[in-house]
């Protein structure tokens, strides 16, 4: 997956990212703008997952979402 693309699009895909995560906020994605290491971040923290959890559940969404 291209991050580049990801932000330039990150409106758009703010729902699917909803969908996954849903206890990220509206002002989360806000805050994120697109970024994989604040997404990574913001799931670490909302979910209380270590690191390696938020980057590999990223991981796999990213591998199921292709653009």
């Amino acid at each position: 997956m291209n991050w580049d693309q990801v932000e330039g699009k990150w409106d758009q895909l703010k729902g699917k990212v909803k969908e996954k995560w849903g206890e990220l906020t509206d002002d989360d994605l806000t805050q994120i703008k697109g970024k994989r290491d604040q997404l990574a971040g913001k799931i670490q923290e909302r979910y209380g997952y270590t690191k390696e959890r938020a980057e590999d559940e990223l991981k796999a969404w990213e591998s199921n979402n292709r653009w």
